[in-house]
């Protein structure tokens, strides 16, 4: 798949764009502050309907207007697909072939993108909670069931938190309500971890060949996934689901008395190793960095295993935190594969060399000049 256009009204900087693209490398030049990385965020929030960069909707919409729209025609092997989503004070409305969404999730999946900034280092030397929302973020993309089940989760667990709490301060006494929340939980839980080992399995396959080829052949990577379901538990959805069920019940004191939910897969984790050492506590920096590419890289193919198509990959100032070596690699790997937009100050080095026939534009205070081919 293939954007082929971007219309923004007052999104962030820019109060009226409207952009062709090429379906191979786009690059977006410009200094710092001018609204390279806003674009990206738009194509982002398109496809996802949320910010990478922020939670906070009212950010998107530029500065003393009310609405935002955002608008792009994408190409499908199945035909061509537009695509709108306007952002207001009163929330979202999504579009696909103009046919409003009654939901968010359903519109979710049009549009397939990888991001790889500078900050998506944090993906293996970060918190737990910064590896739980990529792999919600990628997954959800891949498998609408997963969208459903962790949306399903995230409000169980809230109303679990709040009365978990209400017990602790003895304003509630019906234990069978907490039952029912709980296995409620387990359930939706169950799923969510079963699809998160299922997918890690296949995204470590690729992994592990791209980051050989990268350390010529010198490192092995693996991925554990870190949860209090064992693997034995691990075999079914129903193995998980009872392994939560018993879990809840024996944790049920502890989690009243602490007024809130202390395991299930908003409490798990994602951990790297290389020739089995943790990355994330033993590794180099570049050992961190070459897993992170090595990540990023396979989930471009395991997206085209799963969807049918492949995604638009978007690379925010990325090659500046990247030496020569891997720079080399992460452009040869992209190269007549995705569609690619790629800021950068300026476009010069092993990128210029390796980049086949880019599209460029010159972005200055919300504003894209396309340059003349060379």
């Amino acid at each position: 798949m293939y954007l082929e256009n971007l219309i923004l009204h007052d999104f962030r900087n820019y109060a009226d764009l409207e952009v062709t693209f090429s379906q191979g490398v786009n690059v977006l030049l410009g200094e710092n502050a001018q609204g390279k990385t806003n674009l990206l965020e738009a194509i982002y929030v398109l496809a996802l309907t949320r910010s990478h960069r922020t939670a906070n909707d009212k950010e998107l919409i530029r500065w003393q207007t009310q609405t935002a729209t955002l608008k792009g025609r994408l190409h499908k092997a199945t035909g061509s697909v537009p695509l709108e989503l306007e952002l207001g004070r009163r929330g979202k409305r999504a579009r696909v072939n103009h046919l409003e969404q009654a939901k968010l999730s359903q519109y979710i999946g049009n549009l397939n993108v990888i991001v790889f900034a500078p900050e998506d280092l944090s993906i293996v030397k970060g918190a737990p909670a910064v590896r739980r929302r990529f792999m919600d973020m990628e997954f959800g993309q891949m498998s609408p069931k997963y969208l459903y089940n962790l949306s399903q989760y995230r409000t169980i667990l809230k109303q679990r938190n709040q009365y978990l709490r209400q017990l602790n301060r003895h304003q509630a006494k019906d234990k069978v309500y907490l039952s029912v929340l709980s296995d409620q939980l387990a359930a939706f839980g169950a799923e969510i971890i079963h699809k998160r080992l299922e997918l890690l399995q296949q995204l470590e396959q690729w992994a592990q060949g791209v980051h050989s080829e990268i350390t010529q052949q010198q490192e092995h990577l693996t991925f554990h996934y870190v949860t209090q379901v064992e693997p034995a538990d691990q075999t079914s959805v129903d193995h998980i689901y009872q392994t939560l069920q018993k879990l809840y019940a024996q944790q049920e004191a502890k989690e009243i008395f602490q007024g809130t939910t202390l395991l299930g897969p908003h409490r798990d984790d994602l951990q790297f190793s290389v020739n089995d050492k943790n990355v994330q506590t033993f590794g180099s920096q570049g050992q961190q960095r070459t897993t992170a590419l090595s990540v990023k890289l396979a989930e471009i193919d395991l997206m085209k295993a799963e969807t049918g198509e492949y995604p638009v990959l978007l690379l925010d100032d990325v090659l500046s935190e990247l030496d020569a070596a891997r720079q080399t690699h992460l452009l040869t790997a992209i190269q007549d594969k995705v569609q690619t937009f790629l800021t950068t100050p300026s476009l010069d080095g092993v990128a210029r060399k390796l980049i086949n026939a880019p599209k460029v534009f010159e972005v200055s205070h919300g504003i894209l000049h396309e340059e003349e081919p060379h």
